[in-house]
């Protein structure tokens, strides 16, 4: 079972590579592709209701003994968060098949969708923050060419601000990478949570506050995600889709994984992070009220909603970090169905503007419906799967005497219901004010093409789901939350023997070392050391 951990890595890579043999061949490439994704979310399934059961898995590749090799590890939080993943990434697969434009007209599409999801499995299985790194540049290699998709100016233009960030966040996060390696020996995460004791107090802090500026820029925190709002709508619906899903999901991930297990209380930076999770809700939802087109609406709340996830990580206790995994898996369904079904509009009623397209409710009911599920959850109103989500995170900011906060949070629920409502008149309820930029297609039967309805309906139905069953999942972020907070298991099932018994981490004011022969104390290790 545990060679597992290896193939939602593995199968992608060589999925994409089998594509490229089979050259122009489609419904070759279809075939790959879909059947390689299948397998994997089969399997991560599997992983991951096998790690909930029996616990954290781990595995050396290439025979290598941690610290020295490259670990990959499987806890609850990781293989949560692979199994939804890989159920997005198949979804949205399947509708970008249906939809024109998309993936038809481009060769190399199905190739570099699968080593997408090659590097959003690397960055939720690997040990070490090395690793971390090849991981983010395979996503951000196949995300530049996603969304130049077309080749048009403005998706040209978006492309190289997305790569020029995304390189500078690379640039700083090898940077620390040498910077950690030189203080500690080691970038093993596992390995590190130990070896962190061995660092000064402040050190420590420089580090954890680095390695949060860095995944802040890739998660779009405020006021680092200035590039989002213009990169993601240029690109096709569904490579929109599982950017907002996904891509900024790693980042989150990556920022509570390193806080959690690296750091210790008083190194994390609690204050900022609440700080900046409160302005990321607030000037993520304004700037979605100031906009007229679907798809930078809806971009922007995907900067207002990461700002709940890091509000949970903030709280730094049981009940927030429980709150943030569960905003997170409801954020990831709904979001994306949110942008299938922006894709839907646009090719339904011809344009992404609100003042172009109308009346879509009568025209299109079932995209309205699609429309309308995952909006009122992502705004929060009960009993979906939205509000169960915001609840447990209010609740744990009430409990930890975060008031303002959490008025910040209830009030950018009540702007994010507004921004939807005006999606909804916009779009399904009142006429067109003008004639659409693109071009409408029939709307059919269903509403539209089948391949794109079909995968659409299932993640709404999905986020349905996630409401009808909150119990055993948010029980199953309490697990989670609770592995972050103790460590200990992670690390046995990394370090394995070489694992101090009991794995805890001592991180005194100034770090223990041991007296030499003529009783001095020599100094704490740091850098250079």
């Amino acid at each position: 079972m545990t060679a597992l951990i290896t193939f939602p890595i593995l199968l992608p890579l060589l999925g994409a590579g089998a594509c490229i043999v089979v050259g122009r061949s489609k419904t070759a490439q279809r075939i790959i592709s879909v059947g390689a994704l299948f397998v994997v979310t089969t399997m991560t399934v599997a992983l991951a209701v096998r790690v909930d059961r029996h616990g954290t898995v781990a595995i050396q590749a290439g025979g290598w003994a941690a610290p020295l090799g490259i670990t990959l590890v499987a806890d609850r939080l990781s293989s949560i968060m692979l199994a939804i993943a890989s159920i997005m990434l198949l979804a949205v697969l399947i509708y970008a098949i249906g939809q024109p434009g998309a993936e038809r007209n481009h060769v190399g599409f199905q190739s570099v969708y699968l080593i997408l999801a090659a590097g959003v499995a690397a960055s939720f299985l690997t040990g070490d923050l090395f690793t971390l790194f090849v991981a983010f540049e395979m996503m951000l290699t196949a995300s530049y060419v996603l969304i130049t998709l077309g080749a048009r100016r403005d998706q040209v233009r978006a492309g190289m601000t997305y790569v020029v960030i995304s390189l500078l966040a690379s640039a700083l996060l090898l940077s620390a990478l040498a910077l950690i390696y030189s203080a500690t020996g080691t970038v093993n995460m596992a390995d590190l949570s130990l070896r962190m004791a061995e660092v000064s107090p402040t050190l420590r802090s420089a580090f954890a506050l680095f390695l949060l500026m860095i995944f802040g820029i890739k998660a779009g925190l405020f006021p680092l995600f200035f590039w989002l709002p213009d990169a993601y709508p240029t690109a096709p619906s569904a490579v929109t889709a599982i950017f907002a899903g996904l891509l900024t999901k790693v980042g989150v991930y990556a920022i509570i994984r390193t806080q959690t297990l690296l750091f210790p209380p008083e190194s994390r930076p609690q204050t900022l992070i609440l700080w900046i999770a409160g302005m990321t809700m607030v000037v993520g939802v304004l700037g979605a009220i100031a906009q007229a087109d679907v798809k930078r609406i809806l971009s922007f709340h995907i900067v207002s909603q990461i700002g709940y996830m890091v509000m949970g990580l903030g709280l730094f206790t049981l009940a927030g970090i429980a709150g943030a995994i569960f905003y997170i898996i409801h954020h990831i369904v709904v979001k994306t169905t949110l942008f299938l079904t922006g894709g839907l509009i646009e090719h339904v009623g011809g344009s992404g503007r609100l003042s172009r397209v109308g009346q879509l409710a009568r025209s299109a009911p079932v995209v309205a419906v699609l429309f309308l599920v995952p909006a009122l959850s992502l705004a929060g109103i009960p009993p979906l799967s939205g509000f169960v989500a915001k609840f447990g995170l209010v609740d744990a900011g009430l409990d930890g005497g975060k008031y303002w906060l959490v008025a910040a949070a209830i009030v950018v629920s009540l702007l994010t219901l507004f921004s939807m409502t005006k999606i909804w008149a916009g779009a399904f309820w009142s006429p067109a004010e003008a004639e659409p930029d693109g071009t409408a297609h029939p709307v059919g039967r269903l509403g539209g093409p089948p391949l794109m309805i079909a995968p659409t309906a299932a993640l709404a139905a999905m986020s349905l789901a996630i409401a009808l069953f909150a119990g055993p999942l948010y029980s199953w972020s309490e697990r989670a939350a609770a592995d972050l907070l103790e460590p200990s298991t992670y690390i046995h099932a990394v370090l394995g023997d070489a694992a101090p018994s009991p794995a805890t981490r001592e991180f005194p004011a100034t770090p223990a070392t041991p007296e030499s022969d003529d009783g001095s104390r020599p100094q704490p290790r740091g850098l250079g050391s």
